[in-house]
């Protein structure tokens, strides 16, 4: 039998790959899918404290932007090329459709003006939150990244900023101890503060 070679629009890269098999997904409630860095990263619903950090934050954010024509969002895809994330939350215009990215399945990251993770307890889900979203947010350009860390130290802050899309990495980082207020330098939320109110106190070391 003589295999066939495979015509070179028909072949398809990882990317690409990942990019179908991700739309092909059928996840139970209360999970997500990620493309992130190669792999295709599914995580279910986070615990109580990750939900009420997440909320409080999105709260205060949509506050502080009243106004401003933006809003701060949960559970929205934020895609670049075919690089898939779901940020804890992210800012974006309250018209969603003047930044919509792959027929309505998410927006386009590149055009997004600040995301952030609070970070789950398990190893992997530290890595992806601290290591390797902290990368893809860089690559596509993303300009201030916040993550809340329950699992560093007694519990941490950090805002990077001033994304090298290139080299994948924040030239700027600020990281401070929960119960110590942290501020935005940049962007729509320039200025807007996160303490205790989305953090909760410091935690207590075991």
């Amino acid at each position: 039998m003589t295999a066939m070679a495979a015509e070179p629009d028909l072949v398809l890269g990882l990317d690409e790959v990942l990019w179908h098999a991700w739309l092909a997904l059928e996840l139970p409630e209360g999970y997500r899918a990620e493309i992130i860095e190669g792999f295709i990263e599914v995580s279910p619903a986070g615990r109580l404290s990750h939900g009420k950090a997440a909320n409080a934050l999105r709260r205060a954010l949509d506050a502080y932007l009243s106004d401003s024509g933006l809003a701060a969002y949960q559970a929205l895809n934020a895609l670049h090329g075919y690089k898939v994330s779901t940020p804890d939350v992210l800012i974006a215009p309250l018209d969603l459709d003047d930044i919509s990215a792959a027929d309505d399945l998410g927006v386009d990251a590149a055009r997004v003006h600040l995301v952030a993770e609070v970070v789950s307890p398990g190893y992997d889900d530290r890595q992806r939150d601290r290591v390797r979203k902290r990368r893809a947010y860089a690559r596509a350009g993303v300009p201030v990244y916040v993550i809340i860390d329950d699992y560093d130290g007694e519990g941490h802050v950090t805002v990077l900023t001033k994304p090298n899309p290139k080299k994948a990495t924040y030239e700027a980082e600020h990281r401070v101890p929960y119960g110590t207020p942290v501020t935005v330098p940049e962007g729509p939320a320039k200025g807007f503060v996160i303490d205790t109110t989305v953090t909760g106190e410091p935690r207590k070391s075991e």
